[in-house]
């Protein structure tokens, strides 16, 4: 079970802005339960300790003035481009994996969706409280679009790969590159299942 030596009422400010509903303790020396995913953090005077099977669902945000760095993989699908669409990313520290997700985006093209897909998880990333990042996507367009290799005569994939730069602009470094489909399997998986459920 890790144990973060810290200010329980700023880390409880810090979850609950993360959106994570904080509960009173169930014992006189708990100060506080919070439960997300697998994971519940219980605080004590100058400590917060994890449990749970998956306790990257709440260590990141819990460090996150420790800042750190993550790896962050993207995929848009679109089924008839333009078609129905959806999106998977994926957070991985050394730790294992912090966050995911997977959801339907409507209808759209493959380009604007692997651009969601990567604005979402940067997003994310920086939620999180990560300071450095490295991206890794399948597809080529997208990291050379972002890299400056490639421009666009789209107004919509121009406007947004100057969000994703702002968005990379948060963090103190970061590294976009490309990678084959099997590397971004997670994040493939979760757009397409998204698909699928819809």
């Amino acid at each position: 079970m890790p144990s973060i030596e810290c200010d329980p009422d700023v880390a409880r400010d810090r979850l609950e802005a993360a959106g994570v509903n904080v509960e009173p303790g169930n014992t006189d020396y708990e100060r506080w339960r919070a439960e997300r995913g697998e994971a519940t953090a219980v605080a004590y005077d100058d400590t917060v300790v994890v449990q749970g099977s998956r306790p990257t669902d709440l260590l990141p945000m819990l460090r996150a003035d420790e800042g750190g760095r993550a790896h962050v993989y993207f995929d848009g699908a679109s089924r008839g481009n333009p078609g129905p669409a959806a999106i998977g990313w994926v957070l991985v520290t050394s730790e294992g994996i912090v966050a995911e997700g997977g959801e339907r985006i409507g209808e759209t093209t493959n380009n604007r969706a692997e651009y969601e897909a990567l604005e979402r998880a940067l997003a994310a990333a920086r939620d999180y409280g990560f300071d450095e990042v490295d991206v890794r996507g399948d597809s080529e367009l997208i990291v050379r679009q972002i890299r400056g290799e490639y421009d666009t005569n789209n107004p919509e994939l121009r406007e947004r790969r100057v969000r994703v730069l702002e968005l990379l602009d948060a963090f103190d470094r970061w590294t976009i590159e490309h990678v084959p489909r099997e590397v971004n399997d997670r994040a493939d998986s979760l757009a397409n299942e998204a698909l699928d459920d819809g």
